[in-house]
């Protein structure tokens, strides 16, 4: 059974479309308060209409991530509106998807660097930056709260483009660092790692392709709102310190806490050592190998090469 977070207080940046909409449908019904912010009035106007049917009380905020002052008055709202309180900030926004799949297959040096950087990395690393900032000055005096930034396995290894893993990995390491001096204040943040998702984008983009690998592997892949019952999850988790400045990936949130997707299955596992070998071209052999074996945490990160 979900966890009530009934009386919270949760902002979902980029909550529009994708995977800030499921984690926000997922923190409504769940019962909290959700302030959700995007560009575009109608896929908000949507999100917060079934926000209500689950039984949330959404709010919506049109406004546009890469307009600082904006993102100032989201927080001054939130502040005035909710008497300081801010108990989940799930960093989300996020403008760099058509920049990403537009570029497919291009080098660094062959696309323009400063759109690039700035397109992936603005409404992105460094609004996430600010948006913790903000969120801190509201929870740290209340000595509560829980910071997610949503990344993903291109933090460790090479993923669609340079601009997008050095942006990944420095979301990583921000939770682990404003971890580290959020230690003593009860505020937790941490990196949260979806596996393959069936966005709506990935969805029009890629999944119609089944010759392609990638389409085979978003096929199998999360929907929009398994990472929203991750969150709320951890919005409840009694013992959420001791995750904190850690890297929390959807599955293991999953298969700790019992609960499957809303398609009622679990999604893909990459840390399975079946699903590994079957994505390796091997399919007979992982039909050998248990679920129950998994590639452990510490030996993912030799999957890096920064030594």
């Amino acid at each position: 059974m979900s966890p009530s977070l009934q009386g919270k207080v949760c902002l979902v940046t980029g909550a529009a479309r994708g995977i800030g909409r499921g984690i926000a449908l997922q923190l409504g019904q769940a019962g909290a308060t959700v302030y959700i912010t995007g560009r575009t009035k109608k896929n908000l106007d949507d999100c917060a209409e079934e926000i209500k049917q689950r039984g949330g009380i959404p709010v919506t905020v049109q406004m546009d991530h890469g307009v600082d002052t904006e993102v100032e008055k989201l927080f001054d709202q939130i502040k005035k509106e909710q008497n300081g309180k801010l108990d989940v900030l799930v960093n989300n926004a996020y403008a760099g998807v058509s920049t990403i799949f537009n570029n497919t297959g291009k080098k660094f040096w062959d696309t323009e660097p400063v759109t690039t950087w700035d397109t992936i990395n603005g409404v992105g690393l460094r609004g996430h930056y600010i948006c913790t900032t903000l969120a801190s000055r509201m929870m740290v005096p209340r000595q509560q709260g829980l910071i997610v930034n949503v990344s993903s396995s291109g933090g460790l290894k090479y993923l669609f483009n340079v601009a997008y893993g050095v942006g990944k990995a420095a979301c990583d390491r921000m939770a682990a660092d404003c971890g580290f001096e959020l230690k003593k204040s009860g505020v937790s943040m941490v990196s949260l790692w979806p596996g393959p998702v069936k966005t709506e984008f990935i969805t029009e983009h890629m999944t119609s392709n089944t010759d392609n690998q990638m389409a085979k592997v978003f096929e199998k892949g999360e929907t929009i709102e398994y990472a929203g019952k991750a969150v709320v999850h951890l919005a409840a988790d009694k013992n959420i310190m001791a995750r904190s400045g850690k890297i929390i990936m959807t599955a293991d949130i999953g298969r700790e806490f019992g609960f499957v997707d809303i398609t009622g299955e679990a999604p893909i596992d990459f840390r399975q050592v079946k699903v590994l070998v079957a994505y390796g071209g091997h399919p007979g052999l992982a039909a050998w190998i248990p679920d129950f074996i998994r590639v452990p945490h510490w030996l993912m990160h030799f999957g890096s090469y920064k030594f």
